[in-house]
């Protein structure tokens, strides 16, 4: 009887014996198909990563063809320059690099203040000038 039940389910039989509690059939090669299984997909990755690997090698070339067509520097260049530039000024110095001081700041402010003095002046009544001048 249990011979022709697993005829007629075929395949199924191996599961409903799991959920039934028996015995597990056990394949003897399960072990060396798991290890080229593994393989394989490792084999595959390697495949990949090197495929995707000259692909970004040939568009670096062409990266670096228009760099060279219009002079254009990579960031990295360009960021190791403003280095060397920023580490060249402070050489020898103790303290960390001024900051450039922007033009219009500094000694020209005294300047505008006179400068706004004199133009409230020239609004004020003529005794009020005389004696703000003196």
């Amino acid at each position: 009887m249990e011979f022709v039940m697993k005829q007629a389910l075929g395949g199924a039989t191996k599961d409903m014996g799991k959920m039934l509690g028996g015995d597990e059939e056990k394949d003897p090669d399960a072990a060396k198909k798991e290890e080229e299984r593994q393989e394989a997909l490792r084999q595959a990755e390697e495949e990949r990563k090197a495929k995707y690997a000259k692909m970004e090698a040939e568009r670096e070339a062409m990266r670096q063809g228009i760099r060279d067509k219009y002079g254009i520097k990579k960031k990295e260049e360009r960021e190791a320059e403003a280095q060397a530039a920023m580490e060249a000024n402070s050489e020898g110095s103790l303290t960390r690099p001024k900051k450039a001081i922007p033009p219009g700041c500094g000694d020209e402010v005294e300047e505008e203040e006179e400068s706004i003095l004199d133009t409230v002046i020239k609004y004020l009544p003529g005794p009020l000038q005389d004696m703000l001048k003196k």
